[in-house]
């Protein structure tokens, strides 16, 4: 049974890109700039409860600025449904070549997290990037038997000049 209508993965995917490159426009939007990711890889703190660790999809993340990031995309979760996200990375703090803060958006397709409708999340988040490789790791504290707490680790790839 079905308990959310999400749209298509090509459909999804040419909204996010829509979005995000509308929304930098107004920061002088450079195409170059644009991660691409194929998802998470998400180590449950609890693995008795047989849930997807790889959790493979499609995701952009756009940089505003050293500290801002808008990031969109789709993924099938640990409950084995699609998921979509819109949100944004705010990252003031620097560690050597690591930037630090938090992740905000919303979140749809858990069917125990309201239904598989949109909810709101602000994660602890981490990245690391060089040119064109880079990789973000967020923390996903367990929501009781709705969301299941986790290490999320998504690597990305910039095709830059």
């Amino acid at each position: 049974m079905k308990i959310f209508c999400a749209p298509s993965f090509p459909r999804m995917a040419a909204i996010c890109l829509g979005l995000l490159m509308s929304c930098a426009a107004h920061a002088e939007a450079d195409p170059s700039k644009v991660w691409i990711n194929a998802g998470f890889y998400s180590a449950h703190f609890d693995s008795s409860k047989g849930l997807r660790n790889p959790n493979p999809g499609l995701g952009i993340e756009y940089p505003l600025d050293p500290s801002w990031s808008l990031t969109a995309g789709r993924f099938i979760n640990s409950d084995n449904f699609h998921s979509n996200y819109l949100g944004a990375y705010y990252q003031p703090w620097r560690l050597g070549t690591f930037k630090l803060g938090v992740v905000g958006g919303a979140f749809n397709g858990y069917p125990k997290a309201f239904n598989g409708g949109w909810f709101p999340a602000l994660l602890p988040a981490a990245s690391w990037e060089s040119k064109s490789v880079g990789f973000n790791v967020m923390l996903v504290p367990p929501l009781k038997d709705r969301l299941y707490g986790a290490v999320s680790f998504q690597l990305k790839y910039r095709f830059s000049e």
